[in-house]
């Protein structure tokens, strides 16, 4: 970890604390039913030890049924608070986890740039689970490590002053050494997680980059590539679990070693070889066997908390990841993206004084314009001036940082931006499909005219070409589909529903003069038709054919 990582200031903690707060009062019930649970052991052990104290010549106790009795009704009465306690704390893990993947998804979804979707993914799926271990563990863990060892402390010093002062000693090692242990695998936690989302980017990357891969038989290199990285993750991964074992055999020697202590001591003394430790008088074997029984549970919520440390630092790791993911920016989205009732008047576009932000800090101006309805303008210029970004603004995906843009001679806002969406076409400049059938990636839902739709994108001469027709299946990337293809589909996708306003971004990039032509006819059409038409272009073909060109230029 470089220094720049560890100098960052620790939010984990903090927003873990913060992610958990809807569930805390269902937390604090489920610890008190636990410590609950936890304290009808001595009452147990109490029963047994007095039970077979009775069985021995010249004592007394309890008898046989009455101890089995009341042992099994003091089971039966902890196993019923305990799973009480389990079933509130799963109900709140199952809670909180299913909020924050609601808020996540639901950011997501209003984001139109961001992280990558890998590691959003691998947040939003598998890593937002570790918090559940830590809030059903965690809590109950510690409310019974501050109440139950301090109490079976007292019970041991109670009856023999030797017996406590082992457990004396030997507890307060097992809190250290987590401690210890706990920073070092709270590191090598982020460090894995990390990666993860990492690897995620990159499956994601190169999985939409597989017909390029093929182009440049790089797939050998690509393969060695993802089989380095895995190889790096299941190193970590590794860390991780010899710190959790390593941790875990270490606590287990302190606790055996204490439980042998005590069974020592309370052997001999019952055996007459020691006469100390238990306030000048002999240890009765009541007490001796009460001592044997309640030992182990002395050390068990120690125990306990120690493997829940363990849950904790995968819970913070997750937590500084979501941290760190709530602080990228990232363009408003305006309105709610739902179907909303069109925007009513002509699809006239107008911009003034307009300036967006860009990521980075960077801010981009743009000469004002007016658009009247049925008109159609070029966007060009060198790449990154802002073709892209102006377009993504005009559909109300952009929310902008000073000016105005007056869509239909209403203000484009959040109140106006579902209904000046729905009278929208879009045309983006990588065609992106869904995995579903060429029918519903072109219709997504939507009723409309498809056979006009693919006649005005002169795609309708591809289908009997497709294996299945309007039925064959496509992938994210358009499996089976030409670069060509891909476009005019699209475009077929952009008129399919009557749209007022088509924007289109770069529809004739790295296609052959052919394809390109007949992408652009289609589009001409539109504009022919009465359709509003803004295009974003770097190909003077195309920007020759519309009505205005406005070329802009990079400044801040």
């Amino acid at each position: 970890m470089d220094r720049k990582t560890r100098s960052k200031p620790d939010t984990g903690e903090a927003t873990l604390d913060l992610l958990v707060r809807p569930a805390r009062m269902h937390l604090r019930r489920a610890a008190a039913l636990s410590v609950i649970a936890a304290l009808l052991w001595p009452l147990q052990a109490a029963l047994v030890a007095l039970g077979i104290a009775g069985l021995l010549p010249g004592m007394t106790g309890p008898g046989p049924l009455a101890v089995a009795g009341g042992f099994v009704a003091l089971g039966l009465l902890r196993a019923g608070i305990a799973s009480l306690s389990e079933a509130i704390l799963f109900d709140a893990a199952t809670g909180v986890v299913r909020q924050i993947r609601a808020g996540i998804v639901a950011r997501e979804a209003q984001r139109t740039t961001g992280p990558g979707g890998g590691a959003v993914a691998a947040l939003a799926g598998e890593k937002l689970d570790l918090l559940a271990p830590y809030i059903t563990r965690y809590a109950p863990a510690r409310a019974r490590v501050l109440l139950l060892p301090p109490l079976i402390l007292a019970l041991a010093f109670w009856f023999s002053w030797a017996a406590g002062l082992v457990l004396l000693i030997t507890g307060p090692l097992i809190p250290l050494f987590m401690a210890l242990v706990g920073m070092a695998a709270k590191e090598i936690s982020q460090r894995q997680l990390a990666e993860i989302g990492t690897l995620n980017d990159l499956l994601v990357e190169r999985l939409s980059s597989l017909v390029d891969i093929r182009l440049l038989d790089a797939g050998g290199a690509v393969t060695d590539d993802l089989a380095v990285r895995a190889e790096n993750l299941r190193a970590r991964t590794m860390a991780v679990l010899r710190v959790a074992f390593l941790s875990s055999t270490v606590l287990e020697l302190f606790s055996a070693i204490g439980v042998a202590m005590v069974a020592v001591y309370v052997g001999f003394s019952l055996l007459g070889a020691l006469s100390w430790g238990s306030y000048g008088m002999p240890l009765a074997p009541a007490a001796g066997i009460f001592l044997l029984l309640l030992a182990p549970d002395f050390y068990q919520p120690l125990r306990d908390l120690s493997s829940a440390w363990h849950d904790k630092a995968a819970a913070s790791a997750v937590a500084q990841e979501y941290a760190d993911w709530t602080k990228v920016e990232s363009p408003e989205l305006l309105g709610v993206g739902a179907q909303a009732q069109k925007l009513q008047g002509p699809a006239e576009i107008a911009i003034k004084g307009l300036c967006l932000a860009q990521p980075g800090g960077r801010s981009i101006r743009y000469p004002d314009f007016t658009l009247q309805a049925g008109g159609s303008l070029a966007l060009t210029g060198p790449s990154g001036v802002g073709k892209t970004t102006l377009l993504r603004a005009l559909a109300g995906l952009v929310k902008a940082k000073e000016g105005q843009i007056t869509v239909a001679g209403t203000a484009l806002d959040a109140e106006s931006a579902d209904g000046w969406r729905a009278r929208l076409g879009w045309m983006p400049q990588s065609p992106h499909f869904l995995g579903a059938s060429l029918w519903q990636n072109i219709a997504l839902g939507r009723s409309g005219d498809l056979a006009g739709a693919l006649a005005l994108a002169q795609a309708d001469e591809l289908i009997p070409g497709l294996p299945h027709g309007l039925q064959t299946r496509l992938g994210e990337t358009g499996n089976g589909l030409s670069g060509g293809e891909a476009r005019r589909f699209t475009l077929a996708r952009a008129v399919f529903a009557g749209p007022d306003v088509v924007l289109a971004d770069e529809p004739t990039a790295d296609l052959d003069a052919e394809t390109a032509s007949a992408v652009t006819d289609g589009l001409m059409a539109l504009a022919k038709a009465g359709c509003t038409l803004i295009v974003a272009t770097h190909d003077p073909a195309v920007a020759a054919r519309m009505d205005r060109v406005i070329a802009l230029e990079s400044r801040s």
